[in-house]
């Protein structure tokens, strides 16, 4: 079945929505009043699928990630997570608990072991568990890695290696949501498939919604819908 290509425009929201973007448009501070990064951009993402955002350099990719990450906030327009505004809540409590965020570059703390990193996002979510060890390895183990690497620190992983412990941080708070940024881009075809595998755990059996920014026709070929980005003329 061929997949879903949609480019912006507007989409009806329906029950099973977790993210729904309504006409939002993005400016720098200091651009013109004509400058936009992303203008009129609705998209709506469902539970238990994986979705990839492709498009050109300065397409706008990065900025929809802040947007849908927080870090930004759009000059216009509008946002819901699970039905409420971005700009109505605790963002920083939204990314501890609500969203799962996955970098190109992994973005661990390589002084620290693997157990360490995931540990350090339970801390930032507040979560009162009794063995974060043992629950950092639980959760190392969901996404392919045996406890042996617990104590290994991060310098002595491999790529595809940190990669999977950026994704079991991710899921650390259990998030509704998983967003990643390129996450193959630096990985071989084979450890890619294996990474790309996870996500599609993530989704169709745990019933989150993963959000995957690519250039990788591999990614976009085991993604359940497509969004093309267009470069603002």
């Amino acid at each position: 079945m061929a997949k879903k290509i949609k480019e912006n425009k507007k989409i009806d929201i329906k029950d099973n929505v977790i993210l729904s973007i309504q006409n939002a448009s993005y400016q720098y501070s200091d651009a013109t009043s004509d400058e936009y990064a992303i203008k009129n951009i609705s998209y709506d993402f469902e539970k238990g699928k994986i979705y990839a955002i492709r498009g050109r350099s300065g397409s706008g990719k990065t900025t929809l990630l802040s947007l849908i990450s927080g870090l930004e906030r759009c000059t216009e327009g509008t946002i819901l997570f699970d039905g409420k505004d971005l700009k109505d809540i605790n963002l920083d409590t939204y990314r501890n608990s609500q969203i799962g965020i996955v970098f190109q570059s992994y973005n661990l703390l390589p002084y620290m072991t693997a157990s360490e990193n995931i540990i350090l996002s339970l801390d930032a979510s507040g979560q009162k568990i009794d063995n974060k060890k043992q629950k950092a390895i639980e959760l190392m183990e969901s996404v392919g890695l045996k406890s042996d690497y617990a104590d290994r620190r991060v310098l002595r992983l491999s790529g595809g290696e940190q990669q999977r412990v950026a994704i079991a941080r991710s899921l650390s708070y259990n998030p509704k949501m998983i967003v990643a940024d390129e996450p193959t881009g630096n990985l071989d075809k084979q450890t890619e498939s294996e990474i790309l595998d996870i996500f599609k755990k993530l989704a169709h059996e745990e019933g989150k919604c993963v959000i995957i920014v690519t250039h990788s026709p591999n990614v976009c070929e085991i993604v359940d819908e497509i969004y093309d980005l267009k470069k603002v003329k």
